[in-house]
């Protein structure tokens, strides 16, 4: 079993959603990084779950600095984030015992621990987990905003319904990157929120789900940034957003649709700024070249996929008689998740970045 990522900064993740916590350990962070507990609560109320557009288990989410932390900055030393879990109900989970979800992980789970994996509520599987991935996330945001670096994520299409996308131009980037974190549903066009929430609520009436994805923005990341070949910056990145669940696809820049483009209007052509900046005159590569950030803002989305707990009947298969069956849902489980995952999003691009640039410049770099 793999739980562990990074390179230089190193995140463990452990914990079940229904055991008695869930948590992260940060090993390699630099000694005297302030570690702000009202930041990573107000990240944490950013995945919570609210209303009719998410599921009726809310998590308070109080958690503990173990280790690894001493009169508000970083020793050095690993740092142990502990979540109470105090929300479970695990009776909702014990009928179907036999009975994999559709889409979920309970049949790669079952097969791959032999039964023995705790199965309640997804487990180790569950998006609980992902609130642990925020509070480290949490811990490396400010260190990267110390030194220019700033991230951000909003809802780019969520069914058939569009936000609006990023800016090309630098300064306004930022602004809508300032203005999205200070979201609970993070879209740049307000207009766009009232329909996304409506088709949420339509979707959750139907006992369905809905699906969409999600567009980030990295800002002031320095040239230089990253390996060619095997240790790419969009391959990193890619890594780290794969472990949110229910992430299908990233896809950087505009990508797909500009493979109907030709090299001459694809390709970023260079200039230099009055005070001696290399810039590129469009972010087509979204801000990476071989694999190498080039200093633009770096941009890419993600897929987000519907919601695989619905409470309409759905064809499975019984593990323990091995026959057909069909299965329907009770207990709380959420209509979308993308207006949570965002959240997510940034901190496990934050990791990527933090690791990344510890790995170029130094373990004391975001320390300094």
């Amino acid at each position: 079993m793999k739980n562990s990522m990074g390179n230089v900064l190193i995140l463990t993740l452990f914990g079940e959603s229904h055991g008695p916590y869930i948590g992260a350990v940060l090993d390699g962070l630099a000694p005297g990084m302030p570690v702000d507990e009202a930041f990573i609560r107000d990240q944490l109320a950013l995945r919570r779950p609210y209303g009719k557009i998410s599921t009726s288990r809310v998590e308070a989410d109080e958690f503990v600095l173990a280790s690894g932390v001493f009169n508000g900055k970083t020793t050095g030393t690993p740092l142990t984030i502990l979540i109470p879990n105090t929300q479970q109900q695990s009776r909702d989970y014990e009928e179907n015992r036999f009975l994999p979800r559709p889409s979920h992980a309970d049949y790669t789970a079952y097969v791959k621990y032999r039964g023995f994996e705790d199965y309640r509520g997804g487990g180790h599987f569950s998006g609980r987990l992902t609130a642990a991935l925020v509070a480290a996330g949490a811990v490396v945001l400010p260190a990267l905003k110390e030194k220019g670096i700033i991230i951000g994520t909003h809802i780019r299409t969520l069914g058939k319904r569009e936000d609006m996308p990023f800016s090309e131009d630098s300064e306004i980037l930022a602004g809508q990157i300032q203005r999205i974190n200070e979201q609970r549903f993070a879209v740049l066009d307000a207009d766009a929120a009232d329909g996304m929430i409506k088709a949420i609520e339509e979707a959750a009436a139907d006992k369905d789900s809905i699906g969409g994805t999600l567009e980030t923005a990295i800002a002031g990341m320095p040239a230089g940034i990253g390996e060619p070949w095997f240790d790419t910056l969009e391959g990193e990145i890619a890594k780290w957003v794969f472990s949110i669940p229910g992430i299908k696809g990233v896809e950087f820049g505009n990508a797909f649709s500009l493979t109907e483009k030709t090299g001459s209007e694809y390709n970023d052509a260079f200039s230099i700024t009055e005070d001696g900046q290399i810039i590129t005159k469009t972010n087509h590569n979204a801000g990476v070249n071989g694999g190498i950030s080039n200093g633009m803002p770096i941009i890419f989305r993600t897929a987000v996929k519907p919601t695989p707990s619905i409470f309409r009947p759905q064809e499975t298969v019984d593990l323990k008689r091995g026959e057909k069956t069909v299965l329907t849902l009770s207990g709380r489980h959420d209509p979308a998740i993308i207006h949570r995952v965002r959240v997510v999003q940034d901190s496990v691009t934050a990791l990527a970045m933090a690791d990344l640039l510890s790995l170029h410049y130094g373990t004391d770099y975001l320390g300094k």
